[in-house]
């Protein structure tokens, strides 16, 4: 598994760790980005932060910190 963040653009993973705190994975969870979910990484900001995902059909931008602690299976 490798971290969310390392993924080059255009590649697929699925989730097999989130090491969020609780208190703040809640987010996250509600909008669909559970184990096992298929993703996508889009592209970076131009600075490296936000980074951009698609999931379940539709984008998401997180922050180059949470993308840190998302762990993926490729």
């Amino acid at each position: 598994m490798v971290p969310l963040s390392s993924l080059q653009p255009g590649s697929k993973g699925a989730v097999g760790r989130i090491d969020i705190p609780v208190t703040q994975r809640g987010r996250l969870l509600e909008m669909g980005l559970l184990v096992g979910t298929t993703l996508e990484l889009v592209r970076f900001a131009p600075m490296g932060d936000p980074v951009e995902i698609r999931l379940r059909g539709y984008h998401l931008s997180l922050r180059r910190h949470e993308a840190d602690q998302i762990w993926i299976r490729t």
